[in-house]
């Protein structure tokens, strides 16, 4: 990686792009269309809405009526405005660059548009390549979705720029997630003088956590978490109301229609609290398809060209926007991003050495998937 374009990249990372900071997130965009200025790319804003950044789409290659290759990277981070002042600062150590989002996922980003306008400049591209840059992968992609869905189902392969895991690994299926919110309603009272008159709605939550915890199946691929609670008004008063999240996630389509069922099904343990819930799958679960396969051993294949070894890893847990088009049928490649470590920690980083090759990996992807 030349040093020009090293500091690029640190300055991506220290343009902090929290996803709910819109303002951040559309400086990420402006540099991305500032790196497209000089090369033959089409360039299509979709402004941002729900509070959101900007997405944009990028367009390159022959101008053939054929499926296109699908390249999708998120520019929004999970790290709070100010991380890169106080908690995770920007520095190089050795081959480690760390700081917020490096890791994920702004370095496979970075690289990956460096592949797609040398391509672009070259004419080099197999068939026409569709960049999609999005701002919201990391609250579920609620505005991008439609985007990608409708790129995708016009597409012939997917590949995804979301960090390498486990040493460098590639992914080729991952969990599908499901995201619902429970609201418990009891009845409030004084809890000095009028405590049996309550139905303490916190009480009731713990019944119901206990019940929505019992449903991970791990032989099954199935985890269900609450990580957060809230409820309650005044520690002297038995609380009406209690609300928490939960998160879900399954291996298979089937599980994600019984685990849907059984979280909408939460019932109260007495007549005087009500249970609501809301919610479903965010994402699909991204299986393995034979064309995903396919797909894999050509990149492996590109990989022994360039000089490294490229391995796949089990199925991931985590989601992203490579499981909407692996659920449409597409063949899907993800991982393509960064080696490195610490996703969504204080510790994140990317290693440097890591990004020539996976550039090199890319271009070379782009010019042969036929």
């Amino acid at each position: 990686m030349t040093s020009a374009a090293l500091d690029t990249l640190i300055t991506w990372v220290r343009t902090e792009s929290p996803t709910h900071d819109a303002a951040g997130v559309n400086l990420m965009m402006d540099l991305v269309v500032a790196q497209m200025a000089d090369a033959p790319v089409a360039v299509e804003r979709i402004p941002g809405e729900q509070g959101l950044g900007d997405a944009l789409v990028l367009r390159a290659g022959p101008q053939r009526d054929e499926p296109a290759i699908l390249v999708m990277s998120h520019l929004d981070t999970v790290h709070p405005l100010g991380t890169i002042e106080r908690d995770l600062p920007l520095k190089v150590d050795g081959d480690r660059l760390y700081g917020p989002g490096i890791y994920d996922m702004k370095g496979g980003a970075y690289f990956a548009l460096e592949a797609f306008k040398d391509v672009a400049r070259r004419g080099s591209a197999a068939r026409p390549v569709v960049f999609i840059v999005t701002p919201d992968e990391e609250i579920g992609s609620p505005m991008t979705r439609p985007v990608i869905e409708d790129v995708g189902r016009r597409s012939a392969y997917a590949l995804v720029t979301e960090p390498a895991r486990d040493g460098g690994r590639i992914v080729t299926s991952r969990k599908g997630v499901g995201r619902f919110d429970v609201h418990v309603e009891g009845r409030p009272a004084h809890a000095g003088s009028r405590h049996k008159d309550g139905r303490n709605a916190i009480y009731e939550a713990a019944r119901q956590i206990l019940a929505v915890e019992a449903l991970t199946d791990y032989g099954r691929g199935i985890t269900t978490t609450v990580g957060m609670v809230s409820g309650g008004t005044a520690v002297n008063t038995v609380p009406q109301h209690c609300r928490f999240p939960v998160d879900l996630r399954v291996e298979t389509v089937a599980d994600g229609e019984a685990m849907t069922k059984a979280l909408l099904g939460l019932k109260p343990s007495h007549p005087d609290f009500r249970v609501t819930v809301t919610g479903g799958m965010n994402r699909p679960p991204y299986e393995r398809s034979e064309g995903t396969s396919r797909l894999f051993d050509h990149a492996r294949a590109l990989a022994a060209e360039i000089g490294f070894d490229l391995v796949t890893c089990d199925k991931v847990g985590g989601g992203s926007d490579g499981n909407f088009t692996a659920a449409l049928g597409i063949p899907t490649l993800d991982g393509l991003g960064i080696d490195g470590d610490g996703a969504h920690t204080l510790q994140e980083y990317g290693l440097i050495s890591s990004i020539a090759p996976r550039q090199k990996l890319m271009t070379r992807l782009l010019e042969t998937l036929r």
